[in-house]
């Protein structure tokens, strides 16, 4: 059992990942590897100014890895459903079950529908957390906003998700605030 299961591995399902698995929860990716991130190109993506998609989404795999995130790349999740104690997610090969998960599946609403998520037209309805009416189930990026593709924008709701998530696991307001000497490689050796 994960703590969330992220099932998208674009820039919001990378940034919600980052963010719950960093900070102690047990986090999972499903990435099926089709994102119309590898038809982009960054030039207004604050902090970078100019990467192939393809290589930002290599540099993001890379450093959701590092802080230990479970990537199942190229798996698709079937099914999704909630249960007495959270999510059960269905992929080809097996079920898994989490406390939490985030959408992070572009304009596919298909498994938010699955789970019985409230929809504004063709939108699924989030909160300013990006939390669903389905309590512990997060939407992010397109899916909440009408052909809206924007890295930035989806890697934000990600990271919001994150927060509200961490933010009930700790029973407070949660924030994720590093600096220098928390980043082992800037650190000042002793």
């Amino acid at each position: 059992m994960s703590d969330v299961l992220v099932v998208g591995g674009g820039p919001a399902g990378l940034s919600a990942a980052l963010f719950t698995e960093k900070n102690g929860l047990d986090t999972t990716v499903f990435d099926t590897g089709d994102s119309w991130m590898s038809h982009a190109h960054l030039f207004n993506y604050l902090g970078i100014r100019s990467i192939g998609g393809d290589e930002f989404m290599a540099v993001a795999r890379g450093q959701v890895r590092d802080r230990g995130v479970t990537l199942r790349d190229d798996e698709e999740v079937t099914a999704a459903e909630t249960t007495d104690d959270g999510f059960l997610v269905t992929t080809e090969d097996e079920e898994l079950t989490a406390d939490y998960v985030v959408l992070a599946t572009g304009d596919d609403t298909t498994l938010a529908e699955e789970l019985g998520c409230a929809f504004d037209e063709d939108v699924v309805e989030v909160d300013v957390t990006m939390e669903t009416s389905v309590e512990n189930a997060y939407a992010t990026g397109a899916m909440v906003r009408t052909g809206e593709y924007e890295a930035i924008i989806s890697a934000g709701d990600g990271g919001a998700a994150a927060l509200n998530i961490l933010s009930k696991e700790e029973g407070e307001h949660f924030h994720d605030f590093d600096t220098p000497e928390d980043v082992p490689s800037l650190a000042t050796p002793e």
